[in-house]
């Protein structure tokens, strides 16, 4: 018979088999719950992408102060992506003999791609979202302008040569989020109006815009190319490209994500680990059967490799396509919370899927199970195996290495899953060490105490390879959930904390330095709450250690953009609050006189300044030049004013300068905007309430996505507990035939499993509360860059919760034991 025959027939024979059955279920549930965590965050962060490129109107976007050349609407037309114009030009409009600055946004009739427009009827109407933009001869305006003219919808008012009606309160244009220096309020008119108010003109400022979404396959395509094609003053936006406090907010919500889909993977490694123990006992027999009839080494491993192949490649199938039900129902529920139907899924999922079926069976089954091919029969049959010999140590390793690639590329995220792989290793030592020591000190307390006791640790003391076989399970499906209950509980409410209730809506910006005193007494009066006055001065990189910087110098497109424009740098004595230095010290007052800059790490990383670095700037046609003393943190969303370099201030402080600030305007209170204008005319008044909506609802929906992921994972997690109890099955139903025979009563018995199981609960609770608190810590300050702060409920839930869980689950497990007679427990095998 050849080994593929024989393998068949085992296979067969193996499905029918009760630790068959285990290890696939334990398979098929594990490969489901990380299959429908991949499926379902792979969709919601498309989703998220998508909702982040609302900000764009877009996938992408092409803008030029000229018009763009055909060439690119061509390449997007052959390609069937979907395209829009837009022009935008600062304007004045006016009503009877009152002016109001405005942005002017000219848009084709398609417009927006991405996101939605919301507009009000009447001032105090609710908001309605419509599919098309204003039809010609209307005007939409937003609520500011209202305010600042004493406007009410219908009003006839004039731009340029032309009159317009102003039709609706333009409450809403999602492309607003990117626009944070806008001169004015905006004002929306159709593209064909634009000839007859004879504004547009080859001398005027106007920045021209296409527009392109798609197929994000074919997005791509055109990004490829486009970005090879790109004349001299086309610049293509991105998501990439994005405001920070949006990059911040996607950023952290597909490493939430991420997060989630980890901790699946390592429930579903414990759950198959725990499994795999009673299938491979059970081999021992075959394999010693098979050595007495002749079979060779080689054989045995053929055929035992081929069996697990077949059987992952069944199971993990099964696995995922319980997983794609899953979250397609789940999907399906929750579409509306994503604004329509999610995106359709990539293959990714199904890879992970079939990876984590393969590697966690193969991982964890064949370097026990390889062993007995390469034994005597005799010692097979004898259960002992010796000890491992150096090239199984290897494929163990080998294993836990594949396991390790497998979720870094679950994480997707090299930090993240770095940490949760150091506290995963951590905790599984702590583990087995405690195992050992336990075992080290139940063996003489084996004869002191009452005899429930005795029984009760003893069986932790008679198997030790048991015992820490099951606290190591335990003990790391124990570490996942609380890890994500830490995400849950505490990461995500830091997350959403960052931007509060009342967070700066409005940034003002070129603030006179004769007018600051005057704009604090105007806030104070209005009980306008602002965050600071800060100096603000704009200049351009021009050397970093006496090298010029161009953007040639840099492959990376952001790169490139940062070092073609200006910065805002500013000056000051003390560290803003809402900053906080990685990388070096902040200057002390005895320092203040020395010149010295202070960067935000991610630039520093970007344009690849370190602390030491000489930096040049052009201000004004002043040079200006001082050695980096520290790299900062900003936290962008917190939209305070910030600045990517600051100085000291006898760097800066004798340069002409400008001022900013941020402040909360509650709504309903436009008409204060407008009072402030009249008042300070050369003020530039900024909302960026747009931007903080679109990360408000990114928040929303990782939030949300990251509750309904726990549930996934809670399955997998009580599946775990199940193959943790169920590993040592063998060996209690032996125990608890002896214990009956010698009259040991059903009390007893259940006391005694108990005592064993809530001890292990316990132990494995405490190691894993400790090591998941320490693990959220790290992922909290150094992923996240959130303040993390123990929550009480991890701590209760980890250790108490878990001995009282584990030992009730040992109780039911040995129920079945402590009713059938001893006898019929034998016959039954």
């Amino acid at each position: 018979m050849s080994w593929l025959s024989l393998a068949l027939r085992f296979f067969r024979r193996d499905w029918r088999s009760g630790e068959m059955r285990l290890l696939v279920l334990a398979l098929i549930v594990a490969v489901a719950a990380v299959s429908a965590v991949g499926f379902f965050t792979d969709r919601v962060e498309q989703a998220m992408i998508r909702q982040a490129n609302q900000v764009l109107a877009a996938d992408l976007v092409l803008s030029s102060n000229n018009p763009i050349p055909e060439s690119f609407e061509k390449q997007a037309n052959q390609l069937e992506l979907q395209i829009a114009h837009t022009l935008t030009f600062p304007s004045v409009i006016v009503h009877q003999d009152e002016t109001q600055l405005v942005e002017v946004k000219a848009v084709s009739k398609n417009y927006p791609l991405r996101g939605d427009l919301r507009i009000r009827t009447e001032s105090t109407a609710s908001e309605q979202v419509v599919t098309l933009p204003p039809t010609p001869g209307n005007l939409w305006g937003e609520a500011r302008l209202m305010a600042a003219l004493n406007l009410q919808p219908g009003a006839d008012v004039s731009l340029g040569e032309a009159r317009f009606s102003l039709q609706n309160i333009l409450s809403r244009d999602s492309a607003l989020g990117n626009s944070f220096f806008r001169l004015g309020p905006e004002v929306m008119i159709a593209l064909e109006d634009i000839p007859k108010t004879g504004l547009v003109t080859p001398a005027s400022r106007v920045r021209y815009r296409l527009l392109i979404a798609g197929d994000q396959t074919q997005v791509a395509t055109y990004k490829r190319w486009a970005s090879n094609e790109l004349p001299t003053g086309v610049r293509l936006e991105h998501l990439s490209s994005a405001r920070p406090e949006l990059r911040n907010a996607l950023d952290r919500g597909s490493r939430f994500l991420g997060l989630a889909a980890l901790v699946a993977v390592l429930v579903a490694g414990a759950t198959v680990a725990l499994s795999t123990r009673q299938f491979v006992e059970r081999q021992s027999d075959t394999s010693a059967i098979m050595r007495c009839l002749g079979a060779s080494q080689s054989m045995i491993f053929s055929v035992l490799i081929f069996r697990l192949c077949l059987l992952g490649l069944i199971a993990s199938l099964l696995g995922i396509a319980g997983g794609w039900l899953a979250q397609h129902f789940l999907a399906g529920l929750l579409s509306d919370w994503f604004g329509g139907e999610l995106p359709p899924t990539s293959l990714r999922p199904v890879l992970i899927g079939l990876g984590t079926g393969m590697i966690t069976l193969i991982g964890f089954t064949l370097p026990p199970a390889i062993r007995l091919g390469a034994v005597p029969p005799l010692r097979v049959l004898r259960r002992d195996l010796g000890a491992p010999p150096v090239s199984t140590w290897l494929l163990i390793f080998f294993s836990i290495g594949a396991m390790a690639l497998l979720m870094f590329w679950q994480a997707g995220d090299f930090i993240l899953a770095l940490w949760v792989l150091l506290g995963t290793v951590t905790t599984v030592c702590l583990l087995l060490m405690t195992a050992w020591l336990l075992v080290r000190v139940l063996t003489p307390l084996r004869h002191r105490g009452g005899a429930l006791w005795r029984q009760g640790l003893a069986g932790l003391a008679r198997a030790p390879a048991m015992t820490a076989l099951q606290l190591t399970g335990f003990g790391l499906g124990i570490l996942a959930m609380l890890l994500l209950s830490i995400i849950r509980l505490d990461l995500l409410s830091a997350w959403q904390h960052t931007i509060p209730d009342q967070a700066p809506n409005h940034f003002l910006i070129n603030i006179q330095p004769d007018d600051v005193n005057s704009l604090n007494s105007f806030f104070q009066e209005n009980n306008i709450q602002q965050a600071g006055i800060y100096p603000m001065l704009r200049a351009r990189l021009t050397h970093i250690n006496s090298q010029p910087v161009s953007p040639d110098q840099y492959q990376d497109d952001r790169a490139q953009r940062l070092v073609a424009r200006e910065f805002n740098l500013s000056w000051a004595t003390q560290i803003q609050e809402d900053n906080q230095i990685v990388s070096g010290s902040w200057w002390e007052e005895r320092n203040q006189d020395k010149p010295l800059f202070s960067v935000e790490v991610d630039l520093a990383n970007t344009l690849g300044i370190k602390i030491g670095d000489q930096l040049a700037f052009d201000l004004a046609g002043v040079p200006i030049e001082a050695r980096v003393s520290n790299l900062r943190r900003v936290h962008w969303d917190s939209f305070q004013p910030n600045f990517f370099v600051v100085g000291t201030p006898t760097l800066l402080k004798s340069h002409p300068t400008n001022y900013i600030t941020s402040f909360y305007l509650p709504p309903g209170k436009e008409a204060s905007l407008a009072a402030l204008v009249r008042q300070f005319p050369s003020i530039t008044i900024i909302d960026v309430s747009a931007i903080m909506q679109q990360i408000r609802e990114i928040m929303q929906r990782g939030s949300l996505a990251v509750e309904y992921v726990f549930l996934f994972t809670l399955a997998a997690g009580l599946l775990m507990l199940y193959a943790g109890i169920q590993a040592s099955r063998d060996y209690r139903r032996q125990e608890a035939i002896v214990l009956r025979t010698l009259g040991l009563q059903r009390k007893g018995l259940l006391t005694a499993a108990a005592i064993e199981f809530v001890t292990l609960g316990l132990l494995a609770g405490t190691l894993a509360t400790l090591c998941a608190n320490v693990t959220g810590w790290f992922i909290a300050t150094e992923v996240f860059g959130f303040q993390f702060n123990m929550n009480a409920w991890t701590l209760l839930i980890g250790i108490i919760g878990s001995g009282a869980a584990i030992g009730v689950a040992g109780i039911i497990a040995t129920w079945p034991l402590s009713i059938k007679p001893p006898l019929r427990m034998l016959q039954n095998g």
